[in-house]
């Protein structure tokens, strides 16, 4: 079926968005009321606001971000979009536990901090902490393809049964023992002592393992607790997305959510916490940031379009350690078939042009 046109009321073109020409070619409907977008072919341009019927009017510049993408530019409204920043924990980030300062899931980090975050306060756009958070039943309901991704623990001989050695899966979860250890021999392990920054290789032995003590930079140690189970150091996050976090709590509008999931998707299945909230809060559009980029923001983000929301990848606030083809196979898809791409940069180029509209 052939998209509806509809000529939009001149009186509500908004000139600073320059849809003079809008008007004139018309504006196609694509999908449903309420779950709608529109289309504008001169200049190119989708609307993802879902502007109201009959007149499905230009929304104005005042209250909607235009917004760069690597394929067609896009309208959001900061009202009905999200900042979903997914796993950036200690455990897949922390230098505490060996993770590199200048690797992409720390580059992703920064960026977070010093563009998208603020870009998102100042527009009013929701922040969400999609984050792992394990349940005691949940990693005894855990299906055995989830515990693989994270090693587990494997008796592979006798002798072996008296000190288990990790299974090593180099999907980049496990990232310390993809990286620096060895199965060979019948079980045994050889491993360096140490990672690229120089603290200690760590065997983790899957979902809900103990992890040990960790020393932080300030000489303290802390229990790094079960590998990404609720309330543990390595399920929290580093201290200045915990600040930035804590900040957002105290929004009188829109303050920030911490959501835990149970699986790389966080909006997998016929329902998850995360997707009752964006149904309860009306939230229509989702930037995706965090990582890693080709499994759980990946996951989620293909849910999501799934199920309807419309999708939007921040490649530069979000990082993996996989190879380099796997965030672009991520990326093309996400700009030709699930959504779009675009930058931290553009986000806040965006939202300051619409609060100079205001």
């Amino acid at each position: 079926m052939a998209p509806t046109v509809i000529n939009p009321n001149p009186s509500h073109v908004d000139e600073d968005l320059d849809e003079t020409s809008v008007v004139s070619h018309g504006r196609a409907l694509i999908g449903n009321v309420p779950n709608h977008w529109m289309h504008s072919a001169k200049p190119p341009i989708f609307d993802l606001t879902r502007p109201s019927p009959p007149d499905f009017a230009v929304p104005s510049s005042k209250s909607s971000i235009k917004l760069t993408t690597t394929t067609t530019p896009i309208l959001i409204s900061p009202a009905l979009t999200a900042l979903v920043i997914i796993d950036m924990q200690n455990f897949f980030i922390s230098t505490d536990l060996g993770r590199p300062g200048d690797g992409a899931g720390n580059l992703a980090k920064r960026c977070l901090l010093t563009t998208a975050i603020p870009a998102a306060r100042k527009a009013g756009i929701r922040i969400i902490w999609l984050n792992w958070g394990l349940t005691d039943q949940e990693i005894e309901d855990m299906p055995a393809s989830t515990r693989r991704a994270f090693g587990f623990e494997v008796a592979l001989n006798k002798a072996a049964e008296e000190h288990g050695s990790p299974a090593v899966d180099a999907h980049g979860v496990n990232q310390a023992g993809a990286e620096h250890i060895m199965q060979k021999n019948g079980g045994r392990v050889e491993k360096k002592e140490l990672t690229e920054n120089g603290k200690p290789t760590r065997l983790y032995k899957g979902l809900g393992s103990d992890i040990g003590p960790v020393t932080l930079e300030d000489g303290t140690t802390v229990d790094g607790g079960k590998l990404l189970m609720r309330d543990t150091w390595n399920a929290a996050l580093p201290p200045d997305l915990d600040a930035a976090y804590k900040t957002g709590q105290k929004a009188t509008v829109a303050p920030d959510v911490w959501i835990h999931k149970n699986r790389m998707s966080g909006l997998w299945g016929s329902t998850t916490p995360c997707c009752d909230f964006l149904e309860t809060e009306g939230i229509k559009t989702l930037l995706f940031a965090g990582v890693n980029t080709d499994q759980c923001v990946g996951g989620s983000l293909q849910d999501a379009f799934s199920k309807g929301w419309d999708c939007i990848l921040l490649k530069d606030a979000c990082g993996t350690t996989s190879p380099t083809f796997a965030s672009e196979m991520v990326e093309f898809n996400c700009a030709r078939t699930w959504g779009f791409v675009s930058d931290c940069n553009d986000l806040a180029k965006g939202v300051d042009s619409m609060l100079r509209a205001s």
